[in-house]
């Protein structure tokens, strides 16, 4: 059985403009965890470093480009975030972010609820 999930993905062009892209997660049926029963599982791929952050509701600052590439996954709080080409998108709990806008102008995010936003980072190599 083959199924699929999305995700979204901030990169910068090559004139340093942020975007978002949507990217397809194909899952296959593979025996990932015996004895229990088999799992759809995606390709796996190696991360660098992992933990959490958390931010006070308000905007994070100023615009800035990603650190590192990085995976972020919201676990509390809602997130809107702006790309340079003007596009925004909200994010909650359990919807993965890569950020790989390492150049450029980058993105601005706010914590729009009323809660402090905590997320899941799994920084990813070069």
């Amino acid at each position: 059985m083959t199924v699929a999930t999305t995700y979204e993905r901030i990169y910068a062009d090559e004139d340093g403009e942020s975007h978002f892209a949507t990217v397809e997660v194909s899952f296959r049926e593979v025996d990932y965890a015996p004895p229990a029963d088999p799992m759809n599982v995606s390709e796996l791929v190696g991360a660098t470093r992992t933990g959490f952050v958390m931010a006070a509701p308000g905007p994070l600052g100023d615009w800035h480009p990603t650190p590192v590439r990085q995976y972020m996954i919201p676990v509390s709080g809602d997130f809107e975030v702006t790309v340079s080409d003007g596009s925004k998108r909200r994010f909650g709990p359990g919807q993965p972010l890569l950020m790989e806008d390492q150049a450029g102008k980058g993105h601005y995010t706010e914590v729009v609820s009323d809660e402090p936003g905590v997320v899941a980072v799994i920084q990813l190599p070069d």
